[in-house]
């Protein structure tokens, strides 16, 4: 019989072993629960929906997420997997999760172009404001991926066409901005704003005679009230951002819809001169051709004959003489 001044210490030194004995169980049990997570995860981006079905019949939780808030139906999603999906939307996925950085199973389906799992996702309520990193939200995506099935489906369900991410560009800037007429047209018959400028003063007309490959883009934006002549906050005009890059048929269809060809900007730069700095012999004919007037001088006061003397462009110099 222990006396009564050991007994004390005999059951402290009981309770100091079990202390790290509990712990210790506690801890392998949130290990065996993470790498059950885990291996649901794993199964969901492969599309094994047997698996995932056991591992959610043994205690796997459907919305756990990894260190970076990705849970088992963002995999699926992102892998193309619409059984998968199926099968852990059946069984409470919920469809709104946000990862860290704000992206959803909806962000991460239109960025990889998924158009039957984007149906899926929004017709269980997906919400249609998520953003990735880059502040692209599913309808900014299908945009620029040239999905005009998704963009149509996103319409369908409410998607905003003028919403914007944080330089200020709209789905049609984007689509504009490649040249991608299908989800273009899709955003003007819903509403898009045509003469919306982004951060830069950029319409989705000076984006698309900027990217300067897709005249009928230019066309299209035309037809649906875009102005012709209205500058970036630069005050370069559609048809400058055109000739800057050197795109002769995107200036050519330009000035046949009504640009103005001796147009300046703040500093006092003309299409002219831009197609001499971009060293575009057959733009500078075209802009010839037109009535471009080649005395202007800008802020600096050079001409465009003083710029392709500086360029030593010898071809060009002989253009303006004539």
């Amino acid at each position: 019989m222990l006396s009564k001044l050991a007994q004390p210490i005999f059951f402290l030194l009981v309770s100091c072993l079990l202390i790290p004995s509990t712990a210790m169980a506690d801890s392998n049990k949130k290990m065996n629960q993470a790498e059950i997570n885990q291996e649901l995860r794993w199964a969901a981006s492969i599309d094994d929906a047997e698996t995932i079905t056991q591992l959610l019949d043994t205690g796997a939780s459907v919305n756990a997420a990894n260190k970076f808030g990705k849970t088992a139906l963002m995999n699926a999603v992102e892998s193309g997997s619409i059984l998968a999906t199926s099968t852990l939307l059946s069984r409470g996925a919920d469809v709104n999760i946000e990862t860290v950085v704000g992206c959803s199973a909806l962000t991460f389906a239109a960025e990889n172009g998924e158009i039957q799992i984007t149906a899926i996702l929004l017709e269980r309520g997906a919400k249609l404001e998520a953003r990735t990193r880059s502040g692209l939200n599913a309808l900014m995506l299908a945009s620029q991926y040239d999905l005009h099935e998704m963009v149509d489906q996103l319409l369908f369900k409410g998607a905003n066409p003028d919403a914007v991410e944080k330089n200020g560009l709209s789905p049609l800037m984007i689509a504009a901005s490649r040249g991608y007429t299908a989800p273009a047209k899709l955003l003007l018959e819903n509403g898009a704003s045509i003469n919306m400028v982004d951060k830069h003063g950029k319409s989705a007309l000076i984006h698309a005679a900027d990217f300067g490959k897709n005249t009928d883009m230019v066309k299209l934006l035309i037809k649906h009230g875009a102005k012709i002549n209205a500058a970036s906050s630069d005050g370069a005009t559609p048809l400058i951002w055109a000739a800057a890059g050197g795109h002769t048929k995107m200036v050519e269809t330009l000035i046949t819809q009504g640009a103005k060809v001796n147009a300046q900007d703040k500093d006092g730069v003309t299409a002219m001169m831009e197609a001499v700095n971009a060293d575009s012999e057959d733009t500078v004919k075209l802009l010839i051709t037109h009535g471009a007037n080649i005395a202007i001088r800008n802020k600096e006061g050079k001409t465009a004959m003083d710029m392709a003397i500086k360029a030593d462009n010898r071809k060009i110099q002989a253009l303006l003489k004539k």
